[in-house]
């Protein structure tokens, strides 16, 4: 955390200083920035207050200026003015750690990384850039080897608690912290269990089992007799949340229909309480968010017989739909709106434009067929 007496001018050698302390905050830990406060060696000792006409305006100013005086582009960072008693204001600017870093301050050919120590910010040397990129190159591979690893214990029918046999397409949905692959992030049971309320499993009737296991702990619908499921959802100790859900028989026989429709109900149900599990666990952002198909090949969507008479209907042409990940760097976040990138390629992969279940504005409107 940082105080300031003033928030940065117009002149260049402010906007660098001011662009400095935000890439310090993003290459390190993260941190705020507090702007009204008089400060003592480190040490607030007055609220003070900024006399500002229009928040909004400067907070657009300072929100520019973040965003294009930096590469590459710090994603998790908001700024919010608090108004005081006085009719002042205090500006506080979170940046969150930033999971591309290292950054530099581009401004006016600036070009100059920063980090943070116990002193304040100070400008990276070549040894540290070269560890900086390395880390940032390693987190990136371990986040993108974890999906994989978890695609390949599916597919070879290894998962905490057995699905049952029936051949149909199984939806994996991981939310995986950034922060979940430091070796000192590990969440004792007993919190995790306080997380239980929110622990749904995707598509889940009211009766719920769970159990612990060597990852952390698991929460499942009972289906048939040999306590096998057709959902879950995994909580692992290190903050990271996988829910897989089996689908159903086809509602029309000798189909392969994925409802694709039900798909994103589901997950707009699932995935905030999910994150308010990683809230309640205090796990920093950002979160990626990974959608994952398997057993599609050959499926299509469901349509109604006015889309059938004018257009073609087609099937997915492969088995496994591993999609693009989406960003979480706010919790304060529309998740369907997040989402729906992953549900538009969902519906890309059998032959539509998009998703059909969003307005022009964006805004999620399921259809009804």
């Amino acid at each position: 955390m940082e105080y300031k007496r003033e928030l940065p001018g117009n002149s260049d050698a402010d906007k660098k200083e001011f662009l400095a302390d935000v890439s310090s905050f993003a290459n390190s830990s993260g941190g705020d920035l507090l702007y009204g406060i008089e400060e003592d060696k480190g040490i607030p000792t007055y609220i003070k207050g900024l006399n500002i006409e229009d928040t909004d305006q400067e907070c657009l100013r300072l929100d520019s200026l973040i965003r294009s005086g930096i590469e590459p582009r710090i994603i998790s960072f908001f700024i919010k003015p608090v108004i005081l008693s006085n009719s002042k204001s205090v500006f506080v600017i979170r940046v969150n750690k930033s999971w591309i870093n290292p950054h530099r301050v581009i401004f006016k050919s600036h070009d100059k990384f920063y980090s943070r120590g116990s002193n304040g910010k100070y400008t990276l040397n070549v040894d540290e850039l070269r560890i900086a990129f390395n880390i940032s190159d390693t987190n990136n591979e371990k986040i993108r080897r974890f999906r994989e690893s978890r695609i390949a214990n599916i597919v070879a029918n290894e998962s905490p608690v057995q699905f049952f046999g029936e051949d149909s397409p199984m939806v994996m949905l991981h939310l995986i912290p950034f922060s979940s692959f430091n070796p000192v992030q590990s969440f004792d049971m007993s919190k995790i269990d306080t997380c239980s309320s929110s622990l749904i499993p995707i598509s889940s009737p009211t009766h719920i089992a769970h159990r612990y296991n060597f990852d952390g702990r698991v929460n499942y619908s009972v289906y048939g007799e040999n306590d096998e499921t057709h959902t879950y959802v995994q909580v692992f100790k290190t903050g990271i949340v996988e829910a897989i859900w089996k689908q159903f028989s086809n509602r029309e026989p000798n189909k392969k229909i994925l409802y694709g429709d039900y798909i994103e109900e589901e997950l707009n149900k699932v995935v905030p309480r999910y994150l308010d599990v990683l809230i309640k666990l205090d796990v920093g952002l950002p979160i990626f968010i990974f959608l994952t198909i398997i057993g599609v090949k050959s499926y299509s969507m469901p349509v109604d017989i006015v889309y059938k008479m004018v257009n073609r209907v087609h099937s997915i042409d492969r088995d496994i739909l591993i999609i693009l990940e989406v960003i979480i760097d706010n919790y304060d976040t529309r998740v369907s709106q997040i989402l729906k990138p992953c549900f538009d390629s969902m519906w890309n992969a059998a032959g539509f434009l998009g998703s059909p279940n969003f307005s022009l504005e964006g805004e999620w409107t399921p259809r009804r067929i």
